[in-house]
């Protein structure tokens, strides 16, 4: 494929996504200081990051807005205190989810937001839905992204009729997601040139959003760029719910484009992300993770056995293994 590369050169077409805000975000309720979010926003300027997603535009109706901090719902004065008119590279970016968004009211039009990218998740039977919600980011002047969550259980002719259904409304790039840290890297290679087939079909990017529960995603991050992906999700250290996702310290380390510099993600990481620990903010891989990946399950069973501090590993994979009769 046109987009194929190697470990020598680089794509300028790859762009690099930071999530920590919001795939960290699930690990502390979002509840980050103002400090830990300015330092993240000048890290990223100083690394060449090329998006920075913010958090949820969570509907108010839905959540209790005093039950989560600012993250959760992206005011867009919240954003500007943080970062002004943003008149840097570095791209606004805000998610946005099917039947929890209230998105007529709460995305505003491009010409009155500093965010830039409008991202969209979505389950499958959500995608009527979740085109809708394109359709109005788009029509606001965003740019626009969907993720399908979920998909290593979905039945790949329903993928394929989903895949098709997205390519042809305005959506500007299709999210490769591996929800579960599923996925192994073979997998992923056919999954992405199967998405990278209906992309060049429609005119579309591609991009990879991955979790680590076997300990792969930044392994299934590489293969899906090296197959042709362009937006690449991380989050500083894996920063994410459960297992985490692609350490952006590895990806920026790999990628050739000088444009990325690691060492001031290097320093934001010596002085927030154990401190992050020290509150009792827990992510990353361990075994209860490890077990629900391989068996293609949520997180939330592993989440809740760590929450219980159970250490009783092989009753756990006996629970899953029965759950799955």
């Amino acid at each position: 494929m046109g987009n194929n590369g190697n470990l020598i050169a680089f794509r300028p077409d790859i762009k690099v996504v930071d999530c920590t805000l919001r795939d960290g975000g699930l690990v502390n309720n979002f509840g980050f200081s103002d400090e830990f979010v300015k330092d993240l926003y000048r890290t990223n300027i100083k690394a060449g990051v090329d998006y920075m997603e913010f958090g949820y535009k969570a509907s108010k109706d839905i959540f209790k807005k005093e039950d989560y901090g600012k993250w959760k719902f992206c005011d867009e004065e919240d954003i500007r205190a943080i970062v002004g008119n943003n008149d840097f590279d570095l791209k606004i970016a805000v998610m946005t989810d099917v039947g929890r968004t209230d998105y007529k009211n709460d995305i505003l039009k491009k010409e009155d937001s500093v965010i830039d990218l409008v991202r969209t998740a979505t389950y499958i039977h959500q995608i009527p839905t979740a085109i809708e919600m394109i359709q109005d980011a788009h029509e606001k002047g965003y740019e626009t992204t969907v993720n399908i969550m979920a998909i290593s259980k979905v039945r790949e002719d329903e993928l394929d009729k989903g895949l098709e259904l997205l390519a042809e409304s305005d959506v500007d790039v299709i999210y490769l997601v591996d929800s579960f840290g599923a996925f192994y890297p073979e997998q992923i290679r056919s999954l992405t040139d199967k998405y990278m087939n209906i992309a060049a079909k429609y005119n579309k990017r591609i991009g990879m959003h991955a979790h680590n529960n076997q300990q792969l995603a930044f392994a299934n991050t590489i293969e899906a760029l090296t197959n042709g992906a362009s937006l690449l999700d991380a989050t500083v250290s894996g920063m994410g719910r459960g297992a985490g996702n692609c350490y952006m310290e590895s990806l920026l380390a790999f990628l050739r484009n000088p444009k990325y510099n690691l060492v001031p993600v290097m320093d934001f990481v010596q002085k927030y992300i154990q401190a992050e620990k020290d509150k009792g903010n827990v992510w990353g891989y361990d075994i209860p993770y490890l077990l629900t990946g391989v068996m293609n399950s949520h997180p939330s069973t592993a989440i809740k056995f760590m929450g219980d501090k159970r250490t009783d590993y092989s009753r756990f994979y006996q629970e899953l293994l029965d759950n799955m009769e």
